[in-house]
């Protein structure tokens, strides 16, 4: 059965859609069947994989309302093993019609029980915000990977999300763990960075990946043309990264 992560920060701006387009692209790469789900309403990793978000006929909107299943959303990509249930912007909607349904905060975690088994890794892209949404993600994942970016208000707001975590387990999903944390656009030149690091080890002893995002222009162009960063240019620096991401999230899964 697939294990569940959901990448959550509620900061935007922080490489959280990077962190999920090219972990899951390197996690394919390596012969694992990866499951991306976008469940933010901006619909960015599902641009990112190349999917045309006008041409969907079913999406993660319709799965949270309930009017699809989770199979008949989800769209194999072009990249090996990864497949993607994509977001649209109607998903922008859907904390609102989420209110009025009963069990509301279970919907993704009843609709991806279904399909769980097909998958070795499930991702969850979760929106920039603690709302309804988010908390879909937090109660369907079994773990949770947060990015954080290497700037001076990167700790602003975490122990809002450190909270939310904590309701969520006492609430709704009593198993809940965090998966590890990702400091992302590194510049190890910097004073400010390893400030960063140091303070972001301190909040969280024993969970901070030692693998680092740097900043990579690759990485920040791979996006418009539809492509994880491994397949728009493998032999960058951000392809690089996120391949060692895959690499130590693969030995700390007990995959390696």
């Amino acid at each position: 059965m697939g294990k569940t992560v959901a990448i959550v920060n509620q900061k935007g701006g922080v490489g959280k859609t990077t962190s999920a387009v090219n972990l899951t692209a390197s996690l394919g790469s390596k012969g694992y069947k990866i499951l991306l789900v976008d469940i933010d309403p901006q619909g960015n990793s599902t641009s990112g994989l190349g999917i045309n978000k006008r041409a969907l006929k079913k999406s993660s909107y319709n799965v949270l309302i309930g009017d699809s299943s989770a199979e008949d959303a989800i769209i194999r990509t072009e990249y090996d093993n990864v497949y993607v249930m994509p977001s649209s912007m109607d998903l922008a909607g859907a904390e609102l019609e989420l209110v009025e349904i009963s069990k509301r905060e279970s919907k993704l975690k009843n609709a991806l029980a279904l399909v769980k088994d097909k998958f070795d890794f499930i991702f969850l892209d979760c929106p920039p915000s603690l709302g309804l949404i988010t908390l879909n993600g937090l109660c369907a994942a079994d773990t949770l990977l947060v990015p954080i970016q290497c700037e001076f208000y990167a700790l602003e707001g975490l122990s809002q999300l450190i909270s939310t975590v904590r309701t969520v387990k006492r609430l709704y999903n009593p198993y809940i763990e965090i998966e590890g944390v990702l400091l992302t656009m590194y510049d190890g030149r910097l004073n400010l960075t390893q400030q960063v690091v140091d303070e972001v080890k301190k909040c969280f002893p024993k969970k901070v990946y030692s693998t680092f995002i740097p900043r990579n222009v690759r990485l920040s162009e791979a996006p418009s043309y539809g492509q994880p960063v491994l397949y728009y240019d493998k032999a960058s620096k951000g392809s690089k990264a996120y391949n060692d991401l895959a690499d130590e999230f693969l030995k700390l899964n007990g995959k390696k």
